[in-house]
């Protein structure tokens, strides 16, 4: 059918999996955070979970790449990405994007337009993956899997908000604001150690345990199955409520203060865990903050480092390559006696 758009599952509606959607809401309010990656078992709210996050997020007021250009300007010079973000912008949320695992460079970068050369002899430029995704979400599913390199270009633009691209003598640099997020089953290998520390949130999803909250995962997906257009109305209350949420958090992110007795204990925290660099300490204390000001507060505490520890952590630790990822024990010991109080 012309127009239709399949429902998006809401984010508040899931059930469980409270330390992966934390660190999704994190990354929403503070997109430098450098991204997440979710390891754990098939079938456990993954990509659903990035999907609902996007329609909560509000979609960029233009596209980066050709914000001072008149709309003509941009039919000519990007014909098929203009009618398509043209068409996007007409859905709720921020821009949802998957990266297939058999992407190649250019169509994540962009590339030389090829119909622009032959038909007009002219050099134009064909936005990638990355144009796309401007202002929301790049998903990776089994990000493991994919080509180092390919892992490693994504965060540097995701670190920088940059996209260069230099190809057959044209140079093109254009804005690529996203939260990049990685999924993956660590049972078919895990990220190289470099590419884990440039992650900025780490977090470990697992089958749901409990009888009840499965039940009701259960209730909840019937629900949506059999009447998504009632299941939404039924959960746009908490919906909104989180929309506003995540609103005020961005405005008032900025405004919101690390007290240095807070900050010499996030410092001391990554020396006592033997930490490489310096990545840990600085994504510890912006997770901190975006924390904070998600809970409306305006100083982070000792409590939102210790709610944030684990997941800014356990992928730094140092390990022997054949180990698996920290579950959080060896962070919760070293917390012990450091971070006390709220």
């Amino acid at each position: 059918m012309q127009g239709y758009t399949q429902p998006v599952y809401p984010f508040a509606a899931i059930v469980g999996q409270d330390e992966m959607k934390r660190a999704l809401l994190l990354a929403a309010v503070d997109p430098q955070i450098g991204g997440v990656l979710i390891m754990g078992h098939r079938g456990t709210a993954k990509s659903t979970a990035v999907r609902a996050l996007a329609q909560l997020l509000p979609p960029p007021a233009t596209n980066g790449l050709y914000a001072e250009m008149t709309v003509e300007e941009r039919l000519v010079r990007f014909p098929l990405f203009a009618e398509s973000e043209s068409a996007a912008r007409k859905k709720a949320g921020a821009p949802m994007v998957d990266l297939p695992l058999s992407a190649t460079e250019d169509r994540v970068v962009g590339s030389l337009d090829i119909e622009a050369a032959l038909k007009r002899g002219e050099k134009a430029f064909q936005p990638g993956l990355l144009a796309r995704a401007h202002g929301g979400f790049l998903y990776i599913d089994e990000v493991n899997l994919l080509e180092d390199h390919l892992v490693d270009l994504l965060l540097d633009v995701a670190a920088s908000g940059v996209n260069i691209v230099e190809r057959e003598g044209f140079s093109v640099r254009h804005p690529a604001r996203f939260v990049l997020v990685g999924s993956g089953n660590p049972e078919e290998g895990d990220l190289r150690p470099q590419l884990l520390d440039r992650f900025g949130l780490y977090t470990q999803v697992e089958t749901i345990t409990d009888v009840r909250l499965r039940m009701e995962l259960v209730r909840r997906n019937e629900a949506f199955l059999n009447d998504p257009q009632a299941f939404l109305e039924q959960w746009e209350p908490a919906q909104r409520e989180l929309r506003e949420t995540i609103a005020r958090a961005r405005e008032r992110l900025e405004a919101v203060t690390v007290p240095d007795r807070v900050l010499k204990r996030i410092v001391e925290l990554c020396l006592r865990l033997n930490i490489d660099g310096h990545r840990g300490e600085m994504t510890l204390t912006r997770a901190a903050r975006a924390l904070a000001a998600l809970q409306d507060r305006q100083r982070v505490t000792a409590g939102d480092v210790r709610r944030v520890a684990v997941m800014s952590l356990r992928h730094r630790l140092r390990r022997d390559p054949l180990e698996e990822i920290d579950s959080g024990e060896k962070i919760q010991q070293a917390m012990q006696g450091l971070l006390v109080g709220r």
